[in-house]
């Protein structure tokens, strides 16, 4: 069994669990398609994986409640439509958060807000004026001045950022990346934006995507760059040193230069990919948007997600990452590629086959956990009002040890299920013994949401994680 011994250098870890770094990999869920499952179905299967973060669109209240109480973290958003209204004054803004925002938390986990959705690069968004199609870049820098403002008031901006999620045709140019700038025009937006991101400390996100760098110049770019093939041979050096093995990596240093040409001085900007995926389906003479070339870059970019790994640039600098996308939307505007970046079908089954399992966050009711599929049914699972706490599947080892020992200990907890020749001695490992405490005092303490936080390295599941003969308790 995991040691039960708390050395005296994890007393402090005990103390400062909110210090604790907790990596996993976020998803994009759009809802333009008439044939997809519920949110409240979405979010209890995606209790069962290894996504501890969804994007959203909008602000769908039927979404926000279906995740409440489930431990994984939200990121709404202003659509490209309503930042005009919020940029009027901070009064719109607070009318826009109390209405669509406010009634949702503390029970669901919304941790930004993104303002507009590729604002500056789109020419549908800001204006309804046929004389003038192109958006007013000061509209978006006020709106979300306006919503940080109305963040403070209500003392909720350390738990709540606000961003704006940009296109790569923000740049002059990507390439090579340690010489990349903002276009011109945009150059006095983006110095704004940063200042703002870099003082609230919020992301600077950017939909990166390799395919449409491939899929547009397939003689110019080799396939397995693009498909995060990190092959040295396939490698890509900067004029500056730097050697890049795949394309997005190349894409967020471009950023990360763009950003630092700004003139910030010491301050600095995080870098979040906001969107990133690959097509399973594209339009006629589109080769490169196959089943199997998108089950490639998405394992990879997954992986990527979970190694907390940075780029050549700043290795350092963890990157996080929200995959596009959880469904094929049957009704986006565009053509077949638009609507088929999608993990999932609408039905459910799935397009391809990656690994999004989380051991220990459910199980097939015959001990084998991490089976997943919004068409599958799921043997001996219960649902409804049963429900368990868990840990999530890459929280800090050194931090689960220490819930652990609390639990066993100050905690209460009856562990001698854990200890050797106990039912839930096997599998040997912390994830499996500390799930294993945190859900008994999960139970023990009423079983509400906050006695499942642990400083964040706990989650809330509907899908019961016994397996064999270990048995989870439940009220």
């Amino acid at each position: 069994m995991a040691t039960t011994t708390l050395p005296l250098l994890l007393l402090v870890i005990v103390s400062s669990f909110q210090n604790a770094v907790v990596s996993g990999v976020g998803i994009n869920y759009g809802t333009l398609g008439n044939n997809l499952p519920s949110p409240k179905r979405v979010a209890q299967l995606l209790q069962a994986t290894l996504i501890d973060k969804v994007k959203i669109y909008d602000t769908n209240p039927e979404i926000l409640q279906a995740f409440s109480n489930t431990g994984i973290d939200l990121i709404v958003a202003v659509e490209n439509s309503h930042v005009s209204n919020i940029s009027t004054d901070v009064a719109a803004a607070d009318e826009w958060f109390a209405t669509r925002v406010l009634p949702f938390i503390p029970a669901t986990s919304i941790t930004a807000i993104a303002v507009g959705n590729e604002y500056l690069t789109t020419t549908t968004a800001a204006t309804k004026s046929d004389k003038d199609p192109q958006v007013d870049p000061t509209a978006l820098v006020q709106a979300m001045q306006n919503l940080h403002a109305v963040l403070i008031a209500r003392g909720l901006e350390r738990k709540i950022k606000v961003t704006t999620p940009h296109s790569m045709a923000v740049l002059a140019s990507s390439f090579p990346p340690s010489s990349s700038t903002f276009a011109t025009n945009l150059v006095p937006t983006m110095t704004s934006i940063a200042a703002f991101l870099a003082d609230t400390g919020a992301p600077f996100m950017v939909n990166a995507y390799p395919y449409f760098a491939y899929r547009d110049n397939p003689d110019m770019v080799n396939l397995q760059y693009a498909l995060l093939g990190n092959s040295t041979s396939n490698g890509v050096r900067d004029p500056k040193g730097y050697t890049y093995t795949n394309m997005l990596d190349a894409q967020i240093d471009a950023v990360r230069a763009a950003i630092d040409a700004l003139g910030l001085g010491h301050r600095t900007v995080e870098i979040m990919v906001s969107e990133s995926g690959w097509p399973s389906k594209g339009d006629t003479g589109d080769i490169a948007a196959t089943p199997e070339n998108a089950k490639t870059y998405n394992t990879r970019l997954i992986e990527r997600a979970q190694s907390n790994k940075g780029t050549p640039m700043k290795p350092n600098d963890k990157v996080e990452v929200f995959v596009f996308a959880l469904f094929n939307e049957n009704k986006k505007e565009g053509g077949a590629t638009e609507r088929n970046f999608g993990i999932f079908n609408g039905d459910g089954s799935k397009v391809y086959e990656v690994d999004l399992s989380c051991k220990f966050c459910s199980n097939d009711g015959n001990g084998n956990g991490g089976g997943f599929g919004f068409g599958e049914k799921v043997s001996g699972v219960i649902r409804g009002p049963s429900v368990w706490c868990v840990a999530k599947p890459h929280a800090d080892e050194k931090v689960l040890q220490a819930v652990l020992d609390f639990c066993c200990g100050g905690g209460g907890v009856d562990c001698r299920e854990i200890y050797e020749n106990g039912d839930c001695f096997e599998p040997q490992k912390l994830l499996a013994h500390a799930s294993y405490a945190m859900n008994a005092y999960y139970q023990m303490h009423g079983r509400n949401y906050w006695n499942c936080d642990f400083k964040g390295t706990g989650l809330v599941t509907f899908s019961d994680p016994t397996y064999g003969r270990c048995r989870y308790p439940q009220q």
